[in-house]
């Protein structure tokens, strides 16, 4: 996602030039976006891609998927030892046998003090996402079929709003229609305050019903332009003509927000994101992507949306996606990607982003990579591994804010707080959802013995002073060596704490003093050169502590 990015702030030439809008800090033309991504698979020799493509069917037969289809009209026949379901919807999951849930569980499935009571097969609206572009003249379109103006009176502050669903949300029109601003006048319309969201649940659906309903979605996405055009009065905003290379001019398939939710090895749920250290489950240790996006659920175009739970911008830290996720339960040789991971209702409205989403993709792939080059199941690809080779693409495990990619420490703070040895501290902060790692801080002995205690059940040390002196710290670290019987050269924890101290070469310390105060960096830095619990100590997908030893 990191080069992803790079390459437009390349093409546009500063990141400044991304900040087009509101909504996000990297906004782009669909066009170039795609150009860049063609680009980008053209460099890898040994990927294929294939446009135009259907899978028809898909059944297992002597341990490989056989997947028959057509490829612009011409049957294929595919043999494979494991699938990755990039699909917007999960139709490769459920072709694959994978169990999955449509809509809202009930409270008792995942223990959210916010979802609803009872379980229903209501998902969040579509949109038919527009891209406009200002012309020089009035390209008022025609008049669509079953117009209503009403539907739209508002979506932005109108003498005509006398019983807004969210009067709360309201704002100028012409600064709503900076919402989705692009580079290059351009307006990426998927207004969600009485915009152009519909409601449709097509996952069910056959392929061709699915084509059928979506005309629907179009029309309310023309209906809206017509009223933007003629009542609001931008008469000069008309479909761009050189973003989709289809006869409508929208895109070719419309914005999913949610789709099948597969039965995972893990269920990934708001509590995981709220209070991630006080779950059974340890999944913060088994992270392959980071989210910092609110629970934001559309709702507002479906018939009864009243009685459902307010979800709009529902605040909660910033979190890592658990691996777990993208594994399915009893099927083997198959990763799923995109909104139909594991997880649930109520988180999907966080997850289903696609930065989130982007990660998911890149960490499904390496999953796939290491289960073939190691000829193992999916399942038992060592997560260490996983995660190590994000960290060394430059991904993240764990959102840390004050931690960027670029820190000389990424890697050793990302992974002291996969261990949870070292604890981030989320928050909310108005729009923004957090996760600080409090990296440059002094380090209190309170913060770190829960996780040292959590992680090495064979530690049992207290610490007596509040604070952790660099001293004090380097014996924690022989403690920890002796956990894990990495001592046998090092008689006493004083012989340990001298040689690290007279190293004159010692990069981890700032000053050597042993009197001094250590920072959460510093510490990180010393217990991934002495002690490496990350890479010495396994875990399994569930976050549990396997046993000890290089993966």
């Amino acid at each position: 996602m990191g080069e992803f990015r790079d390459k437009l702030v390349e093409h546009y030439g500063h990141e400044d030039e991304l900040r087009t809008g509101w909504v996000s800090k990297v906004l782009f033309e669909p066009s170039v976006g795609n150009k860049i991504w063609e680009k980008l698979a053209a460099e890898e020799s040994n990927l294929d891609i294939w446009h135009e493509s259907i899978h028809q069917t898909i059944h297992k037969e002597k341990g490989y998927w056989l997947v028959e289809g057509t490829k612009a009209g011409t049957p294929f026949r595919i043999k494979a030892r494991l699938l990755i379901d990039g699909t917007e919807l999960g139709d490769v999951a459920k072709a694959c046998g994978v169990s999955y849930d449509i809509g809202m569980e009930a409270r008792s499935i995942c223990g959210e003090a916010i979802a609803g009571e009872e379980a229903n097969d209501i998902i969040q609206d579509i949109t038919y996402v527009a891209v406009l572009k200002e012309y020089e003249r009035d390209v008022t379109i025609e008049k669509p079929e079953n117009y209503d103006p009403s539907l739209f009176y508002c979506t932005c502050e109108s003498p005509l709003c006398v019983d807004s669903q969210e009067k709360n949300w309201q704002t100028d029109c012409t600064y709503m229609m900076k919402y989705g601003k692009l580079p290059n006048n351009k307006y990426m319309i998927n207004w969600p305050i009485e915009g152009n969201d519909y409601y449709l649940n097509i996952i069910e659906m056959s392929r061709e019903e699915r084509q059928e309903a979506l005309k629907e979605a179009k029309n309310i996405t023309l209906c809206y332009l017509y009223y933007l055009q003629t009542e609001l009065g931008f008469n000069t905003f008309g479909l761009a003509d050189d973003e989709f290379p289809t006869e409508d001019r929208l895109p070719f398939i419309p914005y999913h927000r949610e789709s099948r939710r597969i039965h995972g090895l893990v269920r990934f749920n708001l509590n995981h994101v709220t209070h991630p250290y006080d779950q059974p489950q340890k999944l913060y240790r088994t992270t392959i992507a980071v989210g910092d996006y609110p629970v934001d659920h559309h709702h507002a175009r479906y018939h009864g949306w009243a009685d459902l739970p307010e979800l709009h911008f529902y605040p909660i830290p910033s979190y890592g996606l658990p691996i777990g996720t993208l594994i399915p339960q009893q099927v083997d040789g198959l990763i799923v990607a995109e909104k139909s991971i594991s997880i649930s209702n109520l988180i999907n409205g966080t997850t289903r982003l696609q930065p989130v989403v982007m990660q998911i993709g890149q960490a499904a792939g390496i999953i796939a990579g290491l289960a073939i080059q190691k000829n193992i199941p999916v399942a038992e690809v060592p997560v260490r591994k996983i995660q190590q080779t994000l960290l060394n693409a430059g991904g993240y495990l764990l959102p840390y804010l004050d931690v960027p990619v670029s820190d000389p420490a990424f890697q050793p703070l990302q992974k002291a707080g996969a261990t949870g040895i070292l604890r981030g501290r989320g928050m909310n902060v108005g729009w923004e959802n957090q996760t600080w790692l409090d990296a440059d801080s002094v380090l209190i002995s309170k913060d770190l013995i829960n996780g040292l205690k959590d992680f090495f059940p064979a530690f049992n040390s207290s610490i007596e002073k509040e604070v952790v002196t660099v001293e004090e710290a380097l014996r924690i670290l022989y403690e920890l060596k002796a956990c894990l019987n990495q001592t046998d050269q090092l008689s006493t924890a004083e012989t340990f704490i001298n040689s690290v101290i007279s190293n004159r070469n010692i990069t981890e310390l700032e000053d050597p003093d042993p009197a001094r105060p250590v920072t959460r960096k510093e510490f990180a830095l010393l217990l991934d050169q002495y002690v490496d619990p990350f890479g010495s100590v396994n875990i399994n997908m569930y976050g549990e502590i396997m046993n000890h030893g290089k993966q």
